[in-house]
């Protein structure tokens, strides 16, 4: 192997390690305090309200509703993290899960069928939601218990702090200032189209960002999609004009 070869092998294998490490959070402080108090206050109240009704501490489902909470307030503008997101995809998951566990005795087996099957559904009903994985899992490992639990599982404690909390996001959010849920409704009009007359570097976008809500995207991706959408555009014009 030549010099040339081996330095270029090198700066290939610093660039790949140079990407393990992510890059910093465009997010503002404030946007950090809110995120941490919201999850902090809705998972203390949604395990409060469970106890309340359940009787018992509900020890089954603290990791699912746990990663749910930094979504629906750390990054309320996802998709993941919409009401119907949490409703939905846990509530789903639950059901698959419990039923794969009483078909499927092989727990590994059955995990990966669980897990399939929930993210399939999550997908066609439009309530994909990470911690719905952790949900199906639960199911399927979750011993005696559950299984003498059965379908109840999926409405209590599933469904439950499920909609607890979204409905705690929805308050805690609205009160933040946060549009949540985020998507435009049918009637509400989108935002108009904007004619971009000068170039857009990267720290602009960093500051955009930092003076708004989390994004689950940096800089770099934006403005590699913002340099996509303006070749679209060109092209529909061009098009346009010629047709």
């Amino acid at each position: 192997m030549n010099s040339s070869s081996r330095h270029g092998l090198a700066a290939k294998v610093r660039v790949f390690f140079g990407r393990l490490k992510p890059h910093p959070l465009p997010v503002a402080g404030k946007q950090r305090v809110l995120a941490s108090v919201g999850a902090g206050l809705g998972l203390a109240i949604t395990s409060l309200f469970s106890h309340w009704v359940l009787g018992e501490v509900n020890l089954w489902f603290v990791a699912p509703v746990g990663a749910s909470a930094v979504l629906l307030f750390g990054v309320p503008n996802s998709p993941l993290a919409q009401p119907w997101s949490i409703v939905g995809g846990n509530f789903i998951s639950a059901l698959v899960g419990i039923t794969v566990g009483m078909w499927i005795d092989n727990p590994a087996l059955a995990c990966g069928i669980a897990a399939c099957l929930s993210i399939a559904l999550m997908f066609k009903l439009h309530c994909l939601h990470p911690p719905g994985g952790a949900v199906a899992l639960t199911a399927v490992l979750g011993g005696q218990a559950i299984q003498d639990t059965g379908y109840m599982f999926a409405f209590s404690p599933v469904l439950l702090n499920s909609v607890s909390l979204a409905l705690l996001a929805i308050l805690f959010n609205n009160l933040a200032g946060r549009r949540y849920p985020h998507p435009l409704a049918a009637g509400e009009p989108p935002p108009p189209p904007v004619a971009i007359t000068v170039s857009i570097t990267r720290s602009d976008l960093h500051e955009a960002l930092m003076a708004g809500q989390l994004l689950d995207i940096d800089e770099d991706d934006l403005q590699e999609v913002l340099l996509k959408a303006e070749q679209i555009a060109e092209r529909r014009q061009l098009n346009h004009g010629v047709s």
